[in-house]
């Protein structure tokens, strides 16, 4: 019996003749969709091919890497530069941006990533992902610089993310909704299954470390406690909290259910002279897009973050997203002070 879904090289084919493209952007979203399905199958196999555990080494944010961070970068390096569609591509996990070799045929694209998201789960076997996000690159530029990826959230021409879970996904946007494909492993092709992906306005669920919260500003003490205090405070409704610590599973789960994701700027981080925890152009903004494009918001707490202009590649900021009305409370409490 045939498949009846439809493929993701077919659906967007039809977006490309919709749209009367070229095909460039296509090929560069299949190339990504195939570095997804190779770290999928090494994630799936995990200490079979001896991926778990620590790289030895740290990425420029001094955090450790996993095996499979590295693994994961260098997979999506080597599936995505040589088809002629990219230009250059940057990442979490280096330093700085990577040009493509010389002989390569340069594109009109940029890839940023975050090869694999929530890495810390790795050993212990809970939901990781990856996300990326693909800007134009400058006319006339054959090497682009870390300052031509400095683009607001809002240049964004797709942003995605792979989630390795039971079943692999892949959603993305193209600036027009949200679209969720299923990897069928018999076959080894991304299906449409989550068609138009929408962000409930309004939920009853949050997700945020609790463990910070004796550092946490005013206004997010104030919603999380109103929250805490369910139908016996001021919302006179109940709320249940979660928290994965790998923010592809929590958007995801804010995708298919509603909710509301918090990792804001607290008092621990202002002492170190952080700006956040999250990166802007490998995790906020893509994330931001895609919650955006679902119906839902992303802001900083005091301004929305598609709207900022990036000052480095590796720039963190506070984020909070999810279902509008939510987002919009938390927002409101931030700016009232």
């Amino acid at each position: 019996m045939p498949h009846t879904r439809t493929p993701l090289s077919h659906f967007l084919i039809q977006k490309m003749q919709e749209r009367h493209g070229h095909g460039t952007l296509t090929m560069l979203i299949d190339d990504v969709a195939n570095a997804c399905k190779m770290i999928h199958n090494q994630v799936n196999h995990g200490a079979l091919l001896g991926a778990l555990g620590s790289a030895g080494s740290e990425n420029i944010q001094g955090e450790t890497q996993k095996k499979l961070d590295v693994l994961s970068n260098e997979i999506f390096i080597h599936t995505c530069e040589y088809g002629g569609e990219v230009a250059a591509m940057a990442s979490e996990e280096m330093d700085d941006v990577y040009n493509l070799p010389e002989e390569y045929v340069r594109g009109k694209y940029m890839l940023v990533f975050d090869p694999l998201d929530g890495s810390s789960n790795i050993d212990v076997n809970v939901s990781v992902g990856s996300i990326f996000s693909i800007l134009r690159a400058p006319d006339g530029v054959a090497n682009p610089s870390a300052s031509d990826f400095l683009q607001p959230g809002t240049s964004q021409v797709c942003a995605g993310y792979a989630l390795y879970g039971p079943s692999t996904m892949l959603v993305l946007s193209t600036g027009d909704g949200v679209n969720g494909f299923t990897l069928d492993q018999n076959t080894g092709i991304f299906f449409l299954t989550h068609p138009s992906m929408t962000i409930p306005v309004d939920t009853r669920e949050f997700a945020i470390n609790a463990s910070n919260m004796r550092f946490w500003e005013e206004p997010v003490k104030r919603y999380v406690q109103e929250c805490l205090d369910g139908k016996d405070g001021v919302r006179g409704e109940n709320f249940n909290m979660r928290w994965i610590a790998s923010m592809v599973a929590e958007v995801h789960r804010i995708l298919t259910r509603g909710g509301i994701f918090m990792y804001p700027l607290d008092e621990k981080m202002k002492k170190s002279g952080a700006t956040g925890k999250l990166r802007l152009l490998y995790e906020a903004n893509p994330m931001g897009m895609i919650i955006e494009q679902a119906g839902g918001a992303a802001t900083t707490g005091y301004e929305r973050i598609l709207e900022i202009k990036p000052t480095n590649l590796h720039q963190r900021v506070p984020v909070i997203l999810g279902s509008k009305n939510e987002v919009d409370r938390v927002t409101r409490y931030h700016t009232e002070g």
